[in-house]
């Protein structure tokens, strides 16, 4: 069976960070993909419009054929700006995280003319502790259009596993993530103040225009060291 070829978008925006760098040409010999998948990474970068939102989707787009799919996550803009508005002061958070804005936000107000560099403070228990950028969804989806990547699923972290928990398939996943514990003596999860991070982050899924089919894949994918057995992979199959 022929399996899809992905890219992490995630590590070649660290790898190849530099506002000009161009993914296609470092990656011509194994494109153009299935999947790209950019996970807790593109919000980093939301400084600037050209900085990477433009580069970013540039790049996905020319690395994936018609068809192809982008998945990622990113900090949810609508909940942090909630909480941020029903805070007394200019941070929030709990025992696991911390949010902090500057004081030329001590209004609380956005411009939506102005959607790039509103700069925060995150810090995440024994995980992250720096700055980042509010990426407010409606504009980063007005963005990949340009670059013919449209929308298919978006949905708040909360929604989601609400939503997918119901599934037998996807419960028995978590639990094997060690997110439910297994079942039987082990009952660990995530603890309320996790959950309560894990609403600050949603989930989307671009799909690249054009007909699947309409682009070969380069004859020199696969050519390095990974290889992946059938028998290895699990098909999980969602509606979206």
């Amino acid at each position: 069976m022929a399996l899809p070829v992905g890219l992490d978008v995630s590590y070649c925006l660290v790898e190849y960070g530099d506002d000009q760098a161009r993914l296609d040409e470092y990656l011509e010999e194994d494109g153009p993909y299935d999947i790209c998948s950019c996970q807790f990474a593109l919000h980093y970068s939301w400084s600037t419009e050209a900085r990477v939102p433009r580069r970013a989707l540039s790049n996905i787009s020319a690395l994936l054929r018609p068809g192809g799919i982008f998945i990622g996550t990113m900090p949810d803009a609508n909940v942090i700006i909630k909480k941020l508005r029903e805070a007394d002061g200019l941070s929030f958070g709990n025992n696991v995280y911390w949010i902090c804005f500057d004081d030329e936000f001590s209004q609380k107000r956005f411009r939506s003319s102005s959607p790039f560099g509103i700069r925060y403070q995150f810090h995440l228990e024994d995980a992250v502790d720096c700055p980042e950028w509010i990426v407010p969804f409606p504009v980063f989806k007005s963005l990949a259009e340009e670059y013919d990547l449209e929308l298919v699923f978006v949905k708040n972290s909360h929604e989601f596993v609400n939503e997918y928990l119901k599934k037998p398939v996807y419960t028995e996943l978590m639990r094997r993530l060690g997110a439910l514990g297994d079942g039987n003596q082990d009952q660990s999860t995530l603890s309320q103040e996790e959950w309560d991070v894990a609403y600050l982050y949603l989930a989307y899924v671009l799909r690249k225009r054009g007909q699947p089919g309409s682009t070969r894949r380069n004859s020199n994918t696969n050519k390095g060291k990974t290889y992946i057995r059938d028998e290895d992979i699990e098909f999980i199959r969602t509606e979206v």
